[in-house]
């Protein structure tokens, strides 16, 4: 096996690292902790678990990816793309809180173990209308699961002593079954609620143009002063006496302190179960994860070890879920913004997460009056610009078969799951690529005179032995003869419906390589030729074809002769034999 070579960037980085170096990190680690915050809060609430689980994952994946990573600039932690993964398990009776966190291990197995077989440069192949499919239909689901805090909407349930009380509205995990819950109980929306969602929502769009002219708060993320401006708005409604609108500290207990480690039971049975989910998330995290890596390499001119950065990413969801996180991946919105406030190495993203570690075990308290509505808005934005609407506007003009592998994926995303949209559009799209290598290779017949001007490379190109005889045809095979074009032989035999040939040429001259489908179909062409009492020449069989075929033993089918260099000697082969 071929000696694996992964080597973390920040050693690299900390060759000849200096005071100045140091400096532009650090400024860039403490604004990123700073919007990394709300960010993390938000997924970690969207995703069915507790405000400190998506800070957690934060602090400890945003380490790990930034001291193990193949690239400078990566900023690790949850992300959006996986809050539909993690809601669907975490509410799954038969998984739960312990079913994600063996599901991320294992994920972080699949991570590390495509890093160290090399593999990072095949997640790069993965279609871009599937990419661009399941990142739209996400993003409609997060903005679904938000609709309830958004409107306020509640619901009436007993609680253990048999009295009704009012409780957030409990949705159902499905796109469908959501919207028709919110519409059953659009009688409770809540005006209030929905006046700080909509006023947060426009704080985070407008406030960064509204300060970027003004030095230090134009580093601070929209979503920050919306959280802000949305907490200080429902404590002044409950100094009024309003108190309609949930904080988190209404729905969550936090503790701030990091939780002891923790290894989740594993049997192999949970294993089994949870597979499909953790190569979800794995495929998943490595796609995010390397298009972060890659937008990063085109921003400060450098390129990113993909094997290394898999590694890492992998080690992260490994060590994760003791703590009690969820999975993590790159992020890109955190990536840049690390980038636009001079991050320089590794080091930026270390200083983020310690950062985070502080504010956890220091400040998190506050985060108790912080308005659910206002979170809301924050999803709502990472919706929207996860969306990619605009590269789905301008996939809408391609080729059919593109557009139907995005909107097939987004479908299914949507209305069922993410595991099964990534499966069903790489199969698909497989489908459709077969298809199209079908269409480029061509099998045509010639029964009267070769066109010598097309004949470049022959060793005689006079027109006597380009002549056909009576009673030989020429098949010309130009493309990969594989299993999707194999039966393409007899399709033609029962179109050209012409006297049957004492002998058949087939000419491989452009036949770059071949398939054990293709190598079956050939043999059994012939068996059937000779049985009809034809003759088969082989004319211009490449090198690599011709290893293919010795090696399946096909030519004990045939006479050594009958295996011609070209054209012209397959012809006055053919002579000989009908005379």
């Amino acid at each position: 096996m071929k000696h694996i070579n992964l080597r973390p960037r920040l050693l690299d980085c900390i060759k000849g690292y200096n005071r100045d170096t140091f400096m532009k990190d650090l400024m860039a680690g403490l604004i990123v902790g700073i919007v990394a915050l709300p960010l993390a809060i938000a997924f970690g609430i969207a995703s069915g678990v507790t405000p400190e689980k998506g800070i957690i994952t934060a602090i400890v994946a945003g380490f790990i990816i930034s001291l193990l990573g193949g690239t400078k600039v990566q900023i690790g932690g949850p992300t959006g793309a996986f809050i539909v993964i993690i809601y669907g398990i975490v509410n799954n009776p038969e998984y739960g809180l312990q079913g994600l966190l063996i599901a991320t291990m294992l994920a972080g197995v699949i991570l590390i173990a495509l890093g160290a077989f090399k593999l990072g440069t095949v997640i790069k192949f993965i279609p871009y209308p599937i990419i661009i499919g399941f990142t739209a239909g996400i993003a409609v689901t997060i903005f679904t699961t938000q609709m309830g805090d958004v409107l306020g909407l509640t619901q009436q349930v007993a609680d253990k002593s048999g009295e009704m009380v009012t409780v957030p509205l409990k949705t159902p995990g499905d796109f469908v079954g959501k919207w028709i819950c919110y519409a059953k109980n659009i009688s409770t929306f809540n005006i209030w609620n929905f006046l700080v969602a909509i006023g947060s929502l426009l704080v985070i769009i407008f406030s960064p143009k509204a300060v970027s002219k003004i030095p230090v708060l134009n580093k601070i993320p929209g979503s920050l002063y919306g959280i802000v401006l949305g907490t200080v708005a429902v404590l002044i409604l409950s100094q009024c006496g309003i108190n309609s609108v949930d904080t988190i500290g209404d729905r969550f207990e936090i503790q701030s302190k990091l939780p002891e480690m923790v290894v989740p039971a594993i049997d192999f049975a949970m294993i089994q179960k949870l597979m499909p989910v953790a190569f979800t998330i794995a495929i998943l995290g490595a796609i995010e994860s390397l298009l972060s890596a890659t937008v990063a390499d085109g921003v400060i001119g450098d390129k990113h070890d993909s094997n290394m950065e898999l590694v890492a990413q992998g080690v992260a969801n490994l060590a994760t879920p003791l703590f009690g996180g969820i999975p993590a991946t790159g992020a890109i919105a955190r990536t840049m913004t690390n980038i636009n406030n001079g991050g320089k190495t590794p080091v930026a993203g270390i200083i983020h997460a310690i950062v985070l570690l502080v504010i956890l075990l220091v400040l998190m308290p506050l985060a108790n009056f912080i308005p659910m509505a206002s979170l809301a808005a924050v999803l709502v934005v990472v919706s929207y610009n996860m969306s990619g609407w605009r590269s789905v506007k301008g996939l809408l003009s391609n080729p059919k078969s593109d557009v139907i592998v995005l909107f097939v994926t987004f479908f299914l995303t949507v209305v069922f799951d993410l595991t099964i949209a990534i499966e069903v559009g790489l199969v698909l799209a497989c489908a459709l690529f077969i298809k199209r290598i079908m269409e480029t290779t061509e099998i045509s017949v010639i029964s009267d005179e070769i066109n010598p001007s097309n004949e470049a490379g022959m060793k005689s190109l006079n027109q006597e032995n380009l002549t056909i005889p009576e009673g030989c045809t020429v098949y010309e095979i130009n493309g990969p003869y594989f299993f999707g074009i194999a039966n393409k032989f007899d399709e033609l035999q029962t179109n050209i419906g012409t006297k049957r040939p004492q002998v058949r040429i087939i000419r491989m001259r452009r036949v770059p390589f071949i398939d054990s489908t293709g190598i079956h179909n050939l043999q059994n062409l012939i068996q059937a030729s000779h049985e009809q009492g034809i003759h088969i020449i082989l004319s211009g069989v490449n090198p690599k074809v011709h290893a293919q075929l010795e090696k399946a033993q096909f030519y004990s089918l045939m006479n050594e002769d009958h295996i011609c260099p070209h054209i012209d000697v397959a012809l006055e082969k053919a002579r000989e034999i009908l005379s």
